[in-house]
């Protein structure tokens, strides 16, 4: 079949003051009309230096293509020059970039970017130019789309801003899609939704998509074929089902094993690839996976395996025969009693399963009913932002309801995971509980203490016990300190130490979180994105805490990464009798780390239950409906999606009764008129809604 796109042996540098920095070499993939493609790969793989060459947008970062050809419909996009490229920018290909903001103009209204993109490509008058462009925010989904074309991307919520990314992308209907990340910011549900509208676009405008993530989940459900990169090259192409079922590439067998699906026990440490991508600046000879491969011979440090074509696929390792029968006596284990009761839950079940699954429910609620002291004891807990506007004296002041009537409990030792949409009021939560911010009302006792009650002195002693991970390490490290002073900060506050004495403690907590000693000299930006973050929970665990508030701490990271960060947690929990509040939108770290997990939605907790039966038996629609959000690990599979429509409603102006019924497909008149209260249905497991299931 004809190819829309080909890249052949592409290779790319980037100017630099110590020369050219090689950043892709020698890549080659194609992509059919129709077809879906996936790049994968950790951060520093290549995968968006690749898109950017497609579209010549290197030429503006300092790059250049150095060898190879990309071309597009039978054009060679290398021999064009930049005029020549704006003319195909829009028309034949386009790009959803993975942060929207960057994309869109913020001086100008959505409405002017997209009709004078139409209006750069097509000969229509403005009046037609607008109306196609109502209509694409229309089909993408937006609500109102006359109100939001008038609109500026600053008052768009960030689900809204992408579909409006993709309007714009679509505009002049490009024959090649390439998205970047596009879901990558995104809440579960918003992800599920802006991934269906690709699909659904692709054949309504019969595209081609070029879509590049780091989650293998999406890829799964939408590529047709994966493209597997490592610093700077293709290391495994193959169909999906192909690939998941059978990776051929050491590098692919490790980044589909890091990933926590829901067959993972809990507590149970996650599969990770050790260490980190080479820098690009200081590659290894040979293979540039051996330094972190189980496989590695000396024939993969001295020489470099060539891409090899086979049976409809290609990878580049002198070993895959071996990691094949490595694999194939694997899959000869027995799955684990766990993994039978997930595997039934998914639609297999036999009376065997069922069996299983029963025990297995049983055994985990008789340990949670174990009794167990709390360390934080939550009741009627609230926080209100008042809202500035002008209006007549004496008419009722309108708030921002982020947290409203919240009671619940963390036990000590426990992990208790935190999940719900963006703008639910997690992290408004979670502050809230540091006393980082005061509450409105409510009660929130720390142990014995009364802690909305402490004074300054008092509360800065009890905040030695608590403590936060942040969700962008980088942002969270001071870059003008080296990390010995970031780690020794809170020592040199609480504790009167000699500086030999501090200097000891630091390297002590940094050989706890897997790094060297001697990193303490060194700044921030001089390290990955996984290494931060352990410095960040370094620092967080200093002064040996009793709790620590891990706000999305690992939703930014890749899946190696990811499961790297999370085994340490799991590590640090055991050796020091830690107690974790774990906010994050991927639920299937949630699920693995927590023993309880709560659903949060528009302020509000509307389901509490142990993480395995809050997964087996979802009460809430809303939880039923987050679960089904999750993308399917099994290539082909035929998952009953139930996407959540729309978006969550302003906590300025929530609705009345139940505030999810706005939402909620089983809504009734008692749903729009009655707030259900927060019940107990099981041991352990406590649902606010009306209707249950």
């Amino acid at each position: 079949m004809e190819q829309l796109l080909e890249i052949q042996h592409l290779s790319v540098g980037f100017h630099t003051r110590r020369g050219l920095l090689q950043a892709l070499n020698d890549v080659s993939l194609t992509i059919r009309p129709g077809e879906t493609v996936c790049l994968v790969g950790e951060s520093g793989s290549g995968k968006t230096i690749t898109s950017k060459a497609v579209m010549r947008l290197l030429d503006y970062e300092n790059g250049r293509i150095t060898n190879g050809q990309i071309r597009l419909g039978g054009i060679d996009l290398t021999a064009l020059s930049q005029n020549e490229l704006r003319s195909l920018r829009g028309k034949k290909m386009a790009m959803v970039f993975q942060e929207p903001m960057s994309a869109f103009d913020p001086v100008y209204t959505i409405g002017y970017q997209i009709v004078e993109t139409i209006r750069t490509h097509d000969s229509k008058s403005k009046e037609e130019a607008w109306e196609h462009a109502v209509s694409l925010l229309e089909r993408v989904g937006i609500p109102e789309p006359r109100i939001r074309m008038k609109q500026y991307p600053g008052e768009l919520s960030g689900g809204m801003l992408q579909r409006a990314m993709i309007a714009l992308a679509l505009s002049c209907g490009p024959e090649l899609l390439i998205a970047d990340e596009p879901t990558t910011a995104l809440d579960v549900t918003i992800q599920a939704q802006i991934l269906q509208l690709l699909q659904e676009l692709k054949e309504e405008f019969r595209m081609s998509i070029l879509l590049i993530t780091h989650d293998l989940g999406i890829a799964a459900e939408v590529a047709d074929r994966v493209v597997v990169m490592y610093a700077g090259r293709v290391v495994e192409q193959a169909p999906t089902a192909e690939l998941f079922k059978q990776p051929h590439h050491p590098y692919s067998q490790g980044l589909l094993q890091s990933v926590a699906s829901l067959d993972t026990e809990k507590g149970e440490r996650l599969h990770s690839i050790e260490g980190a991508i080479p820098s690009l600046s200081a590659l290894p000879d040979g293979c540039l996976f051996h330094p972190r491969c189980p496989y590695a011979t000396e024939k993969c440090r001295a020489e470099v395996p060539p891409l090899v074509f086979e049976n409809g696929r290609e990878s580049a390792c002198w070993h895959t025969q071996e990691l094949l029968r490595s694999s194939a006596a694997n899959d000869d284990r027995p799955k684990s009693a766990k993994s039978e009761a997930f595997t039934a839950q998914s639609g297999l079940r036999t009376a065997e399963s069922n069996m299983v699954l029963e025990t297995v429910e049983l055994q985990l609620i008789e340990a949670a009913a174990v009794d167990v002291p709390d360390l934080f004891q939550i009741s009627g807990l609230r926080k209100y932002y008042p809202v500035k506007r002008r209006g007549f004296p004496g008419r009722a002041r309108p708030y921002i309801r982020a947290v409203d009537d919240v009671s619940f409990t963390i036990r000590r030792g426990e992990t208790f995971g935190l999940v719900g949409e963006s703008g639910s009021g997690k992290s408004t939560l979670g502050r809230v509980l540091l006393q980082l911010e005061a509450a409105t009302s409510g009660q929130i006792r720390f142990g014995d203490q009364e802690i909305t009650k402490l004074g300054s002195s008092a509360l800065r002693r009890a905040r030695k016990d608590m403590q936060m991970i942040f969700q962008d390490p980088y942002g969270a490290l001071d870059p003008r300190w080296t990390v010995g002073d970031i780690i020794g900060e809170p020592l040199g506050v609480h504790e009167r130490l000699s500086t030999m004495e501090k200097r000891n403690r630091v390297a002590e907590l940094l050989a706890s979180v897997g790094l060297d000693a001697s990193y303490a000299t060194r700044y921030p930006h001089e390290f990955s994105g996984g290494q931060r973050q352990r410095i960040g929970i370094a620092r967080a665990i200093a002064l040996k805490p009793k709790f620590i508030l891990a706000d999305e701490a690992v939703s930014a990271l890749d899946v190696s990464v990811q499961a790297q960060v999370v085994n340490l947690l799991q590590d640090l929990q055991a050796k020091m009798g830690l107690t974790y509040l774990f906010i994050a939108h991927g639920l299937q770290v949630v699920r693995h780390i927590s023993d309880r997990i709560g659903v949060m939605y528009l302020g509000k907790l509307v389901e509490i239950a142990p993480s395995h039966e809050l997964f087996l038996h979802p009460a809430h629609p809303y939880t039923k409906a987050l679960i089904a959000s999750i993308p399917d690990m099994s290539p082909g599979a035929k998952k009953a999606h139930t996407v959540l429509q729309g978006e969550i409603p302003s906590p300025a102006r929530p609705p009345s009764g139940c505030r999810f019924h706005t939402r909620c497909p089983l809504a009734t008149a008692k749903c729009r008129e009655e707030e259900p209260d927060l019940n107990a249905i099981a041991a352990e497991h406590s649902v606010a809604c009306h209707f249950p299931f």
